[in-house]
């Protein structure tokens, strides 16, 4: 990590002393919504196989960066970069971002009356590939994934979102990243609004899901998700940047002192990221 109090952590997926490569790498990413900078140099690494946390009070730019990873029309990146794969992607499109690999589990997923969830799928499925997937073949892997998840087959049924709870919310966008099989998913507070059976719900989904091809960044305030998931990193954003990364422990500390004790260690004031919930929709 370049961040000058980072530190890596946690058990991944290679050998000892060695760090992976990432697919993931963002280089002193600075963020700003109508000229309001939220985010102010971010630097981060996510490999293939590793679950990375990224915990940080309300208005620190969590969810901006999540948005910005897969491209945001309302958001400008005024410095830095995002490379995926190799590849720079900060001018490229969500469907091609998508279709490189990516995946982006909403906070706050919308209704689509009248799209019922087999069909986007079937669809979403044929975005990403590039061609269209014969029924079948989707029915096939639509009810394997939907019994892997514990899921009645008749959610597929029903129409995106409309009423629905906050943990079916929840789990209708890990049914997503469970057929589109992304090489990097990040959850957007998959866990916020819900109980704690939900919560584990989503982490049991994770662990299910989680293995040497695809890379996890969850986003999250608190850290009960991760009574359930363990990272491999732990990163914490204050003030628009990355403060410290290190592994399961800091995400114990911080739930031990808080978030004011922690803008005291490293001298940030406030975090001044208002406008994220603005731009939390498909854009």
């Amino acid at each position: 990590m370049s961040e000058s109090h980072s530190e890596r952590g946690g058990s991944g997926g290679s050998a000892p002393g060695t760090v992976p490569e990432p697919i993931l790498r963002i280089s002193d990413l600075h963020v700003s919504v109508e000229d309001t900078p939220i985010l102010r140099g971010v630097n981060l690494e996510v490999p293939k196989g590793e679950v990375h946390a990224i915990m940080g009070p309300n208005g620190s730019g969590k969810s901006t960066l999540a948005q910005v990873l897969l491209g945001h029309p309302a958001y400008q990146i005024t410095q830095g970069s995002i490379t995926f794969k190799g590849q720079e992607i900060t001018e490229l499109s969500p469907d091609d971002r998508a279709r490189l690999g990516m995946f982006l589990a909403f906070q706050y997923p919308v209704e689509v009356p009248g799209v019922s969830v087999s069909n986007f799928l079937r669809t979403a499925m044929g975005a990403v590939r590039g061609t269209d997937v014969p029924v079948r073949e989707f029915m096939t892997q639509l009810r394997d994934v939907l019994g892997k998840l514990g899921m009645d087959e008749s959610f597929a049924r029903r129409n995106i979102n409309e009423g629905f709870s906050g943990g079916e919310k929840k789990r209708g966008e890990i049914l997503q990243l469970a057929l589109l099989r992304p090489e990097l998913a990040v959850l957007d507070e998959t866990d916020s609004g819900l109980d704690i059976d939900g919560v584990r719900v989503v982490a049991e989904a994770v662990n299910l899901l989680k293995g040497p091809e695809i890379g996890f960044l969850v986003i999250t305030h608190y850290t009960r998700i991760l009574n359930f998931v363990t990272p491999d990193v732990v990163h914490i954003l204050l003030g628009g940047r990355v403060v410290r990364s290190g592994g399961r422990e800091l995400a114990d500390h911080l739930e031990e002192v808080g978030y004011e004790e922690l803008r005291k260690e490293f001298g940030v004031e406030t975090d001044q990221a208002i406008p994220e919930e603005a731009a939390s929709t498909t854009p």
